[in-house]
């Protein structure tokens, strides 16, 4: 679903929207490096290995994914990191400062460097933090190297790091938001009875784009594929009086954005008006719910008891939103069972939505930071009323 990279920016594979290192990027940050270690002792760590461009990119401006190939960055709770790498991110690994990189060949057994820095680091029978998304086969050939060691999946504790965002991130997420609220505009002026999904997704990554930012997903669903949440976009033509749920964003300098709106191509019937009116309700109930201190689950609920009580709870079938920053998807769980307690500059979806299966679909998706005095939006208001595109 990654379109083709705008002029001069170069998208790591599996990781739409991230950048390379440059000129205008710093190298290893050691402040957060430092906060980082402090993570790893209050969790009992005695190394992490970070594998994914998000976190040697959050901690070191180090965005490059390996792929198949070994990359990672290893941080114990004292002294500074090391980097193993491919022969072929030697380069942009020496931008980042850090000392220590080890380098190996295609051909080479990168395991056996992986080896070697346990022995000097005394890790044979430590406890390792490693990314979610770290490849088992490079897992497993660790596991072979520090048979001893006990591997546990911490990619919690490195979104612990990254969840209360700075002003200069909270910027970012603005200002991708922002490109994406005026994306909007492309699928107004031509989502016409006739015209696919897919027509109109192309015409939104366009605007994006042209925006300045880097699309990382478009999903266009009209009729009765929008009571579809994850609607994979097609060649659905449009029809007079379907409902459209589109749900797209972009990224800048590696920060994303994530927005979701309903409208309806020419008149709309009067149980869309009414399902809209209380997804509506719903969103601005939750959002009415924010400030610091609060449980995630309460603001779940405060979502959810608006569309219960309006007979359509079954239809609402996930929860009310999932944090955002330099991942789509990342604490705080805005879910229920969720005990976790909001803290100021965090920043996470608001998407109550029903879903009529066979008929249509609405859903309203709103980012959001918290702020000392409840939230700030990052995207512009949804508006009260079911929109109704003219033809």
């Amino acid at each position: 679903m990654d379109d083709p990279p705008a002029e001069g920016v170069s998208i790591q594979p599996g990781r739409p929207g991230l950048l390379p290192y440059s000129d205008a990027m710093a190298g290893l940050d050691q402040e957060r490096l430092s906060r980082f270690q402090r993570l790893l002792l209050d969790h009992g760590l005695d190394c992490y290995i970070a594998c994914t461009p998000i976190s040697m990119g959050y901690l070191a401006s180090f965005f490059e994914g390996g792929g198949e190939r070994m990359l990672l960055m290893a941080i114990r709770p004292e002294g500074s990191p090391a980097i193993i790498a491919p022969a072929l991110s030697a380069t942009h690994a020496s931008h980042t400062g850090v000392a220590d990189i080890r380098t190996w060949s295609d051909g080479d057994d990168a395991g056996e460097l992986f080896e070697q820095l346990g022995v000097e680091w005394g890790l044979r029978t430590a406890v390792i933090g490693v990314d979610d998304e770290l490849i088992a086969a490079h897992l497993l050939r660790m596991q072979q190297a520090l048979p001893a060691a006990l591997f546990k999946a911490a990619g919690d504790v490195m979104a612990e790091l990254r969840k209360r965002k700075d002003s200069r991130e909270i910027g970012l997420m603005r200002k991708a938001a922002q490109i994406a609220d005026a994306a909007w505009d492309a699928f107004l002026q031509n989502a016409r009875p006739g015209v696919t999904e897919a027509e109109c997704e192309t015409l939104v990554r366009a605007a994006m784009q042209s925006g300045g930012g880097t699309p990382t997903f478009c999903i266009v669903a009209a009729g009765p594929n929008g009571a579809e949440p994850h609607h994979a976009t097609s060649k659905t033509a449009m029809k007079e009086g379907d409902v459209v749920v589109v749900d797209w964003g972009c990224s800048v300098e590696n920060y994303l954005s994530d927005i979701t709106r309903t409208a309806c191509v020419g008149r709309a019937s009067s149980e869309a008006k009414e399902v809209y009116d209380v997804v509506y309700r719903a969103h601005m109930a939750a959002r009415d719910a924010i400030r610091p201190g609060v449980p995630c689950e309460a603001i779940d609920r405060a979502a959810r008891a608006v569309i219960e009580e309006a007979g359509f709870g079954q239809y609402f079938v996930h929860r009310t939103g999932h944090g955002i920053g330099m991942m789509g998807h990342e604490p705080p769980h805005i879910v229920r069972g969720s005990t976790s307690l909001l803290e100021v500059g965090q920043c996470f979806s608001v998407e109550p939505g029903i879903y009529i299966p066979g008929q249509f679909g609405v859903r309203i998706e709103n980012i959001v930071t918290v702020t000392d005095t409840g939230h700030e939006s990052l995207n512009m208001e949804p508006p009260s009323t079911l929109p109704e595109i003219p033809n």
